[in-house]
């Protein structure tokens, strides 16, 4: 039997890389599946693709949360995926010196602020049954520090947190309703290519960025899917207020401090 049969799912950030990743493994799973992304051309492709339905949703907009509660207004599973670096748009600092405020707000408006909007618009879409699953994505750069990016670091250590915080308050109101994070480290999407660039140097880069992780290489979005899968399905009742990191043993120990 298919693990998700007869689940609504919203999966936010879902046009490319993980967030895609995990939408086609619910479509496959028996999932209805909203596939939600502020690009909407790269996300109704997406959805077209996979199979499922496209709505638009800017994360860090009430008004647009508010629109998808109307359209969307019952829900089994939501995964806040989306999320920024901050160096979309190219190389800019984002150390604690040199990072402009701006810049720092516009990170934790996308994560942080996404997230919560996210969990707030889950807890309404799933109360009334009294059940759900949310699961967030943080990083494995919310569990230590991120020197060259600051406000990435601290977005996702405050998903960490916040997601604690919603496991418990829906425990608290007697609701079977579960919130977990996931804490990907180097997992191959777009998001890394401004870093990677196209030259010549390329695999060098990639092979330096994945140099202190113990299984020396890059994960990829199916593997990450695969872990929100099971905090989705019903195997995973139990399972709330935790986070899973998915790392290749980089946090594992000492030999693969971070670089």
């Amino acid at each position: 039997m298919q693990r998700l049969t007869d689940k609504t799912c919203v999966v936010t950030g879902a046009a490319r890389g993980i967030g895609r990743a995990i939408a086609a493994c619910f479509h496959a799973e028996g999932a209805t599946v909203i596939v939600t992304d502020l690009d909407e051309t790269t996300g109704a492709a997406t959805a077209a693709a996979i199979g499922c339905r496209f709505e638009k949703l800017d994360v860090r907009e009430e008004r647009d949360w508010r629109r998808l509660a109307d359209i969307v207004p019952v829900a089994d599973v939501v995964v806040n995926n989306a999320g920024v670096t901050g160096f979309e748009h190219g190389m800019v600092p984002h150390d604690p010196e040199h990072a402009s405020l701006a810049d720092w707000r516009a990170v934790h408006r996308v994560n942080l602020d996404g997230t919560f909007l996210g969990c707030r618009y889950a807890i309404g879409a799933m109360k009334r049954r009294g059940t759900g699953s949310i699961i967030n994505l943080s990083s494995r750069s919310g569990l230590v520090g991120i020197p060259l990016a600051a406000a990435y670091a601290s977005s996702k250590a405050a998903i960490r947190n916040h997601s604690k915080t919603v496991a418990l308050y829906c425990a608290q109101q007697g609701w079977q309703i579960r919130c977990n994070s996931i804490h990907p480290a180097a997992i191959l999407t777009p998001i890394w290519e401004p870093m990677l660039g196209t030259g010549p140097d390329r695999d060098a880069r990639m092979q330096a960025l994945v140099a202190d992780t113990p299984l020396r290489r890059f994960g990829m979005p199916e593997e990450v899917a695969a872990i929100a899968l099971t905090l989705a399905s019903d195997e995973a009742t139990y399972v709330t207020g935790t986070e899973i990191t998915i790392d290749g043993g980089l946090l594992a120990g000492s030999a693969a401090s971070p670089g």
